[in-house]
């Protein structure tokens, strides 16, 4: 016992040794005492719900190239700047389209009763005809292909409100909305196994061929003979929003060139399946409805925000934080992705105020376009370190030492995917040792995907998400109409704040990058963005 605690004392000694004369044992992280501070007013002066009210509720839906996203986006840049962050900017990545924002969605049916209408203009889609309220009976289309459908509506249709036949049926939920995850699911991701040699790199579902054969063919093209038939208004449902939460996203091409959408919303399924009975029990149902949506054409780049803390000795090489900050027109994207946000942005807060300096530049980016196809990170990418189509590197490919990513709602870290890097996974589980007590100690080999760290791990990047408590994020909030403020969660998002700080400067502070994968192989080019299909109008 004796011998091994001398061999211990010795350790430092040895160390020392093996490094060299006059040499320091190869830096991994940053000095506890700093982490300790990083803790200490990550956890007891937190700013993040200041700053995800001002994302949210002061600017509205963040939909990119729409005049709510450009006004947060110029907010986080001169917040950025009062941080004392340096070359705080609004940058442009490309080519995205057209801006969009609705102005005025008012549904009610008037006979054979009044009721009113919960209901969300689709992203991309047009105004309802005319001046004023648009008035008249619904119709329920009924075709099982598109010849029944032609036979049955094809010339009757314009200026109609019309929905198609759902065979949905609305079912209650035995199970609570929101959840944290148990320590047998966290156990279960930290013994996750790589895929065996040639499987899907990037693993999940990602990879697997959609089938767009049989039923799901026949619906998309009567969806598209309906647009064409130029109705007035589109009524829509999604069969998984019940309670009066509606999922609603886009119904329109976004190009700038592309033809505008009939007029379309996703409204309540409780109000949907009550108006289908009536029409089809014989009952006319009468509705009026005033739909204003606007289209902006003057300037079609897609934006992000940039701003940095520059490093000392290692000031050339960069660690990168970012989260999306668009969002959808539900509500005001509170948990997708301004939690995000606000977290990266009170990471570098922390920092800034706590004096520290770190050895590499510190990067933060909110992306635009995240919600079309990761747009503003993947054209970043792309103009920055390479363009996975070709593979060929720039300069700054090899500076890049790590991009850390949130995008999951309000829930609080629980670890972080490696994205099957195996080398970084003892390093993430020492960095999140101080972090035990506050919930975070998971390390899984596992992929996760869906967000903007894929641009980077697509090209060779070390780029990760953490992981996250799902909360009520796909059960009630996820591209929905109560994505709203009053879902974020304080102390959770005070808690993942402080350990992307600690992150950061983890990553910063060590003497070499953090290791990478193998370079992977070019790819095909995806298909062009913008040219959104038409989504039956029955469902999302």
């Amino acid at each position: 016992m004796k011998k091994f605690l001398l061999s211990l004392a010795a350790l430092p000694l040895f160390m020392a040794a093996i490094a060299g004369p006059g040499k320091k044992p190869a830096a991994e992280k940053a000095e506890p005492a700093v982490i300790e501070k990083i803790k200490d007013e990550g956890i007891n002066r937190s700013q993040v719900m200041n700053i995800a009210w001002h994302l949210t509720e002061a600017n509205g839906p963040r939909v990119t190239a729409s005049p709510g996203f450009m006004k947060a986006a110029n907010w986080a840049k001169e917040e950025l700047t009062k941080y004392g962050l340096q070359n705080a900017r609004v940058e442009p990545w490309g080519e995205f389209g057209k801006g969009w924002m609705q102005e005025k969605c008012y549904l009610a049916v008037t006979e054979p009763y009044y009721f009113p209408i919960i209901a969300i203009p689709k992203v991309w889609t047009s105004s309802t005809p005319g001046k004023g309220a648009l008035t008249g009976n619904v119709i329920v289309i009924n075709a099982a292909d598109t010849v029944e459908f032609a036979s049955k509506y094809k010339g009757k249709l314009s200026g109609k409100i019309v929905m198609m036949l759902s065979k949905d049926t609305l079912r209650p939920s035995f199970n609570a909305d929101g959840k944290r995850f148990t320590a047998e699911e966290l156990e279960k991701m930290a013994n996750a196994q790589p895929p065996a040699p040639g499987g899907n790199r990037q693993g999940g579902a990602q990879g697997r061929p959609m089938n767009f054969g049989g039923a799901f063919a026949q619906t998309r093209r009567i969806a598209e003979m309906v647009n064409e038939e130029n109705p007035g208004l589109i009524l829509s449902i999604v069969s998984r929003g019940n309670d009066g939460t509606i999922f609603v996203q886009g119904g329109g091409a976004y190009a700038k060139d592309s033809k505008q959408a009939p007029a379309s919303v996703v409204i309540s399924s409780d109000e949907y399946l009550r108006i289908q009975r009536l029409v089809l029990a014989g009952v006319p149902v009468k509705m009026e409805a005033e739909v204003r949506t606007k289209f902006y054409t003057n300037d079609t780049q897609g934006y992000n925000v940039i701003a940095e803390i520059p490093g000392t000795d290692l000031k050339d090489e960069v660690v990168m934080l970012g989260a999306h900050l668009d969002s959808w027109q539900g509500s005001t994207g509170a948990t997708d992705n301004a939690a995000g946000c606000a977290s990266m942005m009170e990471a570098v807060r922390i920092i800034k105020t706590l004096g520290i300096q770190p050895r590499r530049t510190i990067r933060i980016a909110l992306w635009s376009g995240e919600e079309q196809g990761l747009h503003g990170s993947r054209n970043w990418v792309k103009n920055n370190l390479a363009d996975p189509v070709t593979m060929q590197l720039k300069p700054e490919h090899g500076k890049i030492s790590a991009y850390f990513n949130l995008d999951n709602g309000t829930g609080k870290i629980r670890g972080i995917y490696c994205q099957q890097n195996a080398a970084v996974k003892p390093l993430f589980a020492d960095w999140l040792t101080p972090f035990a007590d506050l919930g975070a100690n998971t390390v899984t080999i596992s992929n996760t995907g869906g967000t903007d760290h894929q641009a980077f791990d697509g090209v060779g990047v070390p780029g990760f998400q953490f992981i996250q408590d799902p909360i009520e994020y796909d059960t009630r909030t996820h591209h929905t109409n109560m994505d709203s403020y009053d879902h974020l969660v304080p102390e959770d998002l005070k808690q993942a704040s402080t350990i992307i700080a600690a992150f950061a400067m983890n990553a910063a502070q060590r003497d070499e990058k953090l290791p990478r994968k193998e370079l992977p192989a070019p790819r095909p080019a995806p298909a062009a963005p913008g040219a959104v299909p038409a989504a039956a109008p029955a469902r999302q």
